[in-house]
């Protein structure tokens, strides 16, 4: 095969298990075999539509057999996959469409009329849709049919590992989304640090009821998984309840999910009655894990494989295995098998143990840069290493301690809310004038984010109505819990707020 990417794994795996499970949805079981026949046909249907080397091929919808089926289709083609967060509002899909130039989207039902309204702002050639054929889009199967009965001849255009895969959308402290670009080798080093640290095997049954469209949901289990010939369960949405009787009728044996999921599980009234011998790996990113809920599951005999990553190291960057799951608590863990990690001070030299410096990671899993953005990736990187933002320590035995967020990220329920992204977008509000958002703890969520304005003079302008004029414009798990009225926010010399300053005052739940 000249095809070294992802676009050509269907057929590597179906020649090797062609009758093994690939994905379980709704009732169906597409195989090895008939996930290469559906990719090749759909695959053929998109050249058809135009795609050729290059383009830009975006999904927008829930967890389902056609985000991995157009994912693998678009690789095969040599063109660039665009996975779009399904929480996103209008504004946000079509900046994100036309940054990334996406030329043909794929889309569910659910969001027909989000892509209906967005049209006319974005580049899109050609709309396909999972429900069939509209006014203005065509339908995917009839796309893949038609593909299939065109195409007797495999498509084997040449792809590099060095070639560009996707562009997975992570926001910035600018408040403006950017676009990590992955190369094949970025997601296949990844895959590959997951079989190794994770110690998959061919006999995995993976719930997937994380969002295909975050890096970990389909970097840190779903390809993994399809690259070692399991099986992936997808469901479209997490639902604690399902959960259980899933994990009990497809044997599940892997899982991921963020704290707030697996507190959510523990809380059902079917938690001590629920077979859960099956299960095998738990892993849990996105947020720390509770105390509490490491000793709800271990209760269960079950324990936790908790990380630390970013979307541009596709993601996995640190892992605490299970064998120190208990004498590392709190720990991050170390750094995968092909990944490199230090903690450094702002000259680039390293820390010693216990000091608090900023975590920098070089690998072959870490993206080649931003899309389009020539500056921030140059601003991103020091001597080949990846700047995270964010700071930690290390103890004696090399292991990490994630204890702040250079970047002031808030961690909303595994969510990254970016403060300067909803502070933008409060700032538009002709009624603010001044705005900061700052992370409150919640006992659910983790952290929540909480909007302190200054009212322009003589406006009448209630927390409650600040919140309320952001539906529509923001995700709304970017939308701040709570907004509170300030005469002034506090600032430095040079006029920088101090969002220090402005924790210790509103930072209380």
């Amino acid at each position: 095969m000249r095809n070294e990417g992802l676009g050509s794994w269907p057929a590597r795996r179906a020649r090797k298990t062609p009758d093994a499970a690939a994905l379980v949805h709704g009732g169906r079981t597409i195989t090895y075999a008939g996930l290469l026949a559906r990719v090749s046909g759909l695959a053929h249907g998109l050249r058809d539509l135009g795609v050729r080397h290059g383009d830009r091929v975006g999904y927008l919808g829930p967890n389902h057999p056609a985000f991995l089926e157009t994912l693998f289709a678009a690789g095969t083609l040599g063109a660039v996959f665009v996975p779009l967060n399904t929480r996103l509002a209008g504004p946000e899909i079509a900046h994100q469409l036309a940054d990334a130039g996406v030329s043909v989207l794929v889309h569910a039902p659910s969001h027909a009329g989000l892509v209906d309204g967005v049209r006319d702002r974005a580049p899109v050639r050609e709309h396909v849709a999972l429900d069939g054929p509209g006014p203005w889009a065509h339908g995917y199967e009839e796309v893949r049919a038609r593909g299939a009965e065109a195409g007797a001849a495999p498509i084997d255009v040449p792809v590099s590992l060095d070639d560009p895969c996707m562009i997975m959308y992570t926001s910035g402290t600018t408040g403006a989304a950017k676009g990590a670009t992955l190369t094949h080798g970025n997601v296949t080093w990844n895959a590959i640090n997951v079989l190794i640290d994770h110690d998959l095997t061919a006999g995995e049954v993976a719930l997937v009821s994380a969002p295909l469209f975050h890096t970990a949901g389909l970097n840190m289990l779903a390809l993994p998984v399809l690259l070692k010939g399991g099986a992936c369960v997808l469901v479209p949405a997490f639902d604690p309840a399902a959960t259980l009787d899933l994990v009990a009728g497809h044997r599940v044996t892997f899982m991921f999910g963020v704290p707030t999921m697996f507190q959510r599980i523990a809380r059902e009234p079917g938690w001590d009655a629920a077979d859960l011998s099956s299960l095998r790996i738990l892993t849990c990113g996105g947020a720390p894990v509770p105390p509490s809920l490491i000793e709800t599951y271990q209760k269960r005999g079950l324990t936790f494989l908790q990380g630390y990553g970013m979307t541009e190291a596709a993601p996995g960057t640190l892992f605490l295995d299970a064998a120190h799951a208990e004498s590392k608590a709190g720990s991050a863990g170390v750094p995968h098998f092909f990944s490199d990690v230090r903690v450094v001070a702002p000259d680039m030299t390293d820390v010693p143990p216990g000091e608090t410096g900023e975590i920098v990671v070089r690998g072959p899993h870490v993206m080649r840069g931003y899309w389009g953005r020539p500056d921030a990736t140059a601003a991103a990187f020091t001597d080949g290493w990846f700047r995270s933002g964010d700071a930690a320590r290390l103890d004696e035995d090399g292991y990490a301690y994630i204890v702040d967020r250079i970047k002031d990220v808030i961690i909303s329920g595994g969510e990254n809310v970016y403060p300067a992204e909803v502070e933008h977008a409060i700032l538009a509000d002709p009624d603010v004038l001044e705005c900061a958002v700052i992370g409150v703890p919640d006992e659910t969520w983790g952290e929540v984010g909480r909007a302190v304005f200054v009212p322009r003079p003589g406006a009448r302008l209630t927390g409650d109505a600040v919140l309320a004029r952001l539906d529509g414009r923001l995700a709304r798990y970017k939308i701040p819990r709570s907004a509170v009225a300030a005469s002034e926010l506090p600032r430095n010399a040079s006029g920088k707020i101090l969002k220090g300053r402005l924790r210790e005052e509103y930072g209380e739940p």
